[in-house]
């Protein structure tokens, strides 16, 4: 497909015009990023809803899933995980026990310690929604090719990785 003309040059076009001055490089690059992040914030949702799951469901359900066999953690290792305030946490593993999503354990090794596992509704859930958003982001990068879409991940993590550690910036 050849390049067409976006929202962002228009925006660009425009403020050239009114403050010449101005260097709108970075407006190219993180207006863009910030407008594909909205669009691809409503095909997560689409892809989450059509398993009746909300994206901070998908969340919990997802680190729990990667956690492996037997797909539990902590509240604690939640909130690390999700970037959520422990009073969060707790609202979401309540409501999300009371759909069967997820339930609260004792740990084995340590009575005193809560664990949230996944039940094998929550299990069939995520492992549907991941499926389902595979596929649509697989979609939205249809227009590149698999090097591009390399170098657009490298680039992304570039930018990504001081945010994620900030003593290495």
């Amino acid at each position: 497909m050849p390049d067409r003309e976006d929202e962002v040059d228009r925006l660009v076009r425009a403020w050239s015009r009114e403050r010449p001055e101005l260097d709108l490089e970075p407006l190219q690059v993180l207006s863009r990023v910030t407008r594909l992040s909205r669009h691809l914030d409503r095909a997560r949702r689409a892809a989450f809803a059509h398993h009746g799951l909300e994206p901070w469901q998908f969340d919990v359900l997802a680190a729990l899933r990667r956690a492996g066999e037997p797909h539990r953690l902590t509240p604690g290792a939640l909130l690390r995980a999700t970037l959520v305030t422990s009073g969060t946490m707790t609202n979401r593993i309540d409501r999300m026990e009371a759909a069967g999503l997820v339930r609260r354990q004792a740990d084995p090794a340590d009575g005193r310690v809560v664990q949230v596992r996944l039940t094998p509704l929550g299990l069939t859930r995520v492992d549907a929604a991941m499926a389902s958003l595979l596929a649509r982001e697989r979609e939205l990068l249809g227009g590149l090719d698999a090097g591009e879409r390399r170098a657009l991940a490298g680039l992304l993590r570039r930018l990504v990785v001081p945010f994620e550690h900030p003593s290495g910036r």
